[in-house]
């Protein structure tokens, strides 16, 4: 019925009736639960699907948002979403008088991973949460967020000029800690993929049982296994399985790529996904 309502609202009404629910949410933020785990990236590595897989498992309930960002600050510039406090952030959660024994909220925000800010605000108010990493292969995510950007109006460039414009683009935001800055955020192509150098930023906080990191490739060529890992992780019904796996979100890359920007970016990456693999004692093959 609620469903059906959206639909017949005009668009003009929408954002009014968000904020309303909203307000009533953070009316009762206190007594709402806080996520027992969190999928913290990586942005383009399958974190939509995991989010939506999960979701469906009785006894996991997903935040009203799929990526909240409170502890990253949010998206907009203008507006500081961790300022807003753990009321604001409790919102996004199911009244704990409402969940069963042993379900467990969550939510899934793949900004956490690349913000250096996030793991000390995480663990202050978090100390015992589980983290999920999935990692996809660098040199891929770097390509998939190029075009992401691309269809979102955020890139001009042609996508070797924009990788060669990385380190340029982002050096104000890095030497002024200021990680809501929109090149940051959307132009960090072969940043985001340091994987090694922000786990340890994590692993500085958190116990590595608290973090499960796992190859996105596996969550595609196996996602009930892969889901089942999961499960065993945060502590569910392991035996639960999906009918529908068909992933979500996947972007199109509408052009062919240099085999030149390939190698480019492999070369790039090798001694950075050796460092990651001597980290976590597992090689990834990418």
């Amino acid at each position: 019925m609620i469903s059906d309502a959206k639909k017949l609202m005009p668009s003009w009404a929408k954002p009014h009736a968000r904020k309303a629910v909203f307000g009533a949410r953070h009316m009762s933020s206190s007594r709402r639960a806080l996520p027992s785990f969190i999928t913290i990236g990586t942005q383009k590595g399958g974190t939509t699907s995991l989010h939506e897989y999960l979701s469906h498992h009785p006894q996991l309930l997903a935040s009203s948002a799929k990526e909240v960002h409170f502890f990253d600050s949010g998206l907009n510039p203008e507006v500081d979403t961790f300022a807003a406090g753990v009321s604001w952030y409790r919102a996004h959660f199911p009244l704990a008088a409402k969940m069963g024994p042993y379900q467990q909220a969550f939510e899934t925000s793949p900004l956490y991973l690349f913000n250096p800010d996030v793991p000390a605000r995480i663990s202050a108010l978090l100390p015992d949460v589980k983290l999920i990493v999935l990692l996809r292969d660098p040199v891929e995510r770097a390509i998939s967020q190029y075009f992401h950007e691309v269809r979102h109006g955020f890139e001009t460039l042609p996508i070797q000029e924009a990788f060669d414009a990385e380190k340029a683009r982002l050096a104000p935001a890095l030497l002024k800690r200021n990680y809501k800055d929109l090149n940051f955020i959307h132009s960090s192509y072969k940043s985001r993929g340091h994987y090694c150098e922000q786990l340890k930023r994590f692993y500085a906080y958190f116990s590595a049982d608290q973090l499960l990191v796992l190859d996105s490739a596996a969550l595609f060529s196996d996602p009930n296994g892969t889901l089942q890992r999961v499960y065993e992780f945060i502590g569910v019904n392991a035996g639960f399985n999906l009918d529908n796996v068909a992933p979500s979100n996947v972007g199109k890359d509408k052009k062919d790529i240099d085999p030149a920007i390939y190698d480019s970016l492999r070369e790039y990456f090798q001694p950075r996904n050796e460092a990651l693999y001597e980290l976590l004692g597992e090689d990834f093959g990418w």
